[in-house]
């Protein structure tokens, strides 16, 4: 099944990679909405590219997509992230150090373009590899009972 906004969808992830976000208004809807965005956003290309520029400029983060699935209406990226930990945002003892990050992208599209996104992303995870936060120390394995 093909989505006819998945080249928008790979074109948004290629524009936060180069920081090139001119292509956004051909993109995502006027009414784009980002549910994942930690801030609150004008709706449409403009608040988008406001969160991407941030992703971009300041947390430095760059992604590689590991999966596309795609629906009639729906399309899902799981994506590697690699950025630097940025004091006002992971705390003072992260920042400028790497960290990569599991994250899930999913849009909600109309045509050929995206307009809504909604984001997961392991953030725990990379405050735990920018040694921000300890490791959890995994649980006791169950004791094996005889019959």
């Amino acid at each position: 099944m093909s989505n006819p906004a998945t080249p928008a969808a790979r074109r948004v992830f290629d524009a936060i990679n180069s920081g090139d976000l001119s292509c956004l208004p051909d993109c995502v809807t006027d009414d784009f909405v980002d549910h994942g965005s930690p801030f609150p956003l004008p709706p449409g290309p403009e608040g988008y590219a406001g969160i991407l520029g941030f992703v971009h400029d300041r947390l430095q983060i760059r992604y590689s997509l590991e999966d596309l699935i795609e629906t009639t209406d729906r399309i899902v990226i799981r994506a590697r992230a690699t950025g630097f930990g940025l004091a006002q945002f992971h705390g003072p003892e992260a920042a400028g150090r790497p960290y990569e990050m599991t994250t899930i992208h999913i849009y909600r599209t109309e045509g050929d373009r995206l307009a809504e996104h909604w984001g997961v992303r392991d953030e725990l995870g990379a405050l735990v590899r920018m040694g921000v936060v300890p490791a959890p120390e995994p649980p006791p394995l169950p004791t094996a009972t005889a019959s």
